[in-house]
């Protein structure tokens, strides 16, 4: 925080700005700091426009004399403009008293007032160009961080997907809340076509973006040890890979994978970021109809690196990690043997009288 110097606004000063403020047929008034006090040594009548009147004021600028202008704006005319004058060539003293009096200045007359604040160091910066170069600046966007960026660009995705941004409450609507795409017939049949097999075959779903649809990329028959190599590596996709296994009770699971690399654009990975659970309950709707032979998981896996899908990934992404021998129901929750509970609660302790 910035020191200030202690210099106050003379009376005289305060006098010549409210009346200004009040009758608005001031346009400038040059401020200097005098024998410990700031006080007013000219005033400028409105004649047109801030920008006209800005040429006037160049004679009242010294090129080593810093000053302060209070400058009143056209729209609305109630409000100021805060001007620090102290050029290049000004001693380093005055510089310095200048830059920590300017806080004590507009606290004095009225914060309020001052609904913006300009700083010149030459004659040039008061001109009508330089005033119009210093609003251009004004109204730029302001630089943002690397982290802000990428929220700016997110939000910029969301907007073109047609979703809003909802800050914390977005996983709840990627929930609560089904992004409608629309299913190729093609996609929807080899997703059924999963429940009616007993062996391991991968369906690789891709959104259109031009129509937000599902369309099918691909299926074949894969070992898991094969996985991570048929998925694609530079684009997000949905995976149902039905997958032969002997750590589920039903002898196979159905397994949801979201496949999002981190090089995918920003726009495709919300799209498929905010589709990811209603396309897993419409394939489960799907396999229920068909009556499928494994049951779809109830735990989702997701990615953003395929090459690391393998057998011990998905049994760790379904809870099949368990012992040997462990049986894992539909559920996900997994027993040594199921007559037996995993864990017996305690007694409490006896109470006393």
């Amino acid at each position: 925080m910035a020191a200030t110097s202690g210099i106050g606004v003379s009376p005289e000063l305060t006098k010549a700005f409210s009346d200004a403020v009040e009758t608005q047929n001031v346009r400038f008034i040059k401020v200097i700091i005098q024998d410990e006090s700031l006080v007013s040594v000219a005033s400028l009548p409105t004649a047109n426009s801030l920008n006209e009147d800005l040429v006037q004021l160049q004679e009242y600028l010294e090129d080593k004399e810093p000053c302060y202008i209070l400058a009143r704006l056209d729209d609305p005319p109630s409000e100021w403009l805060a001007i620090s004058y102290v050029p290049d060539f000004a001693n380093v003293r005055d510089k310095t008293l200048y830059a920590s009096t300017r806080g004590s200045l507009t606290k004095s007359l009225g914060s309020t007032i001052f609904t913006d604040s300009l700083f010149a160091t030459c004659k040039a910066d008061l001109t009508p160009e330089g005033y119009e170069a210093h609003k251009r600046h004004q109204a730029a966007p302001k630089p943002l961080s690397a982290r802000e960026q990428e929220m700016a660009n997110i939000k910029a995705a969301e907007r073109e997907a047609g979703n809003s941004y909802e800050g914390s409450n977005v996983r709840k609507s990627h929930i609560g809340q089904r992004v409608g795409l629309s299913w190729s017939s093609e996609a929807e049949d080899a997703v059924k076509g999963l429940g009616s097999r007993n062996d391991s075959r991968i369906v690789i779903l891709k959104i259109e973006p031009s129509t937000e649809s599902l369309e099918l990329d691909s299926f074949a028959d894969v070992t898991v040890d094969n996985l991570s190599s048929s998925i694609p590596s530079d684009e997000p996709s949905y995976i149902f890979y039905a997958w032969t296994n002997p750590y589920s009770q039903a002898g196979g699971d159905i397994v949801f994978i979201y496949s999002c690399p981190t090089t995918s654009p920003v726009r495709h990975r919300m799209l498929y970021s905010s589709a990811a659970m209603s396309t897993y309950l419409a394939a489960k709707d799907f396999l229920v109809e068909t009556g499928s032979i494994f049951p779809l998981a109830t735990k989702r896996i997701e990615t953003s690196d395929p090459a690391e899908l393998d057998e011990t990934f998905l049994k760790a992404g379904l809870n099949h990690d368990g012992p040997t021998g462990a049986i894992v129901n539909n559920n996900g929750a997994r027993q040594d043997d199921p007559a037996k509970p995993s864990f017996a609660k305690p007694k409490g302790p006896v109470r006393r009288r």
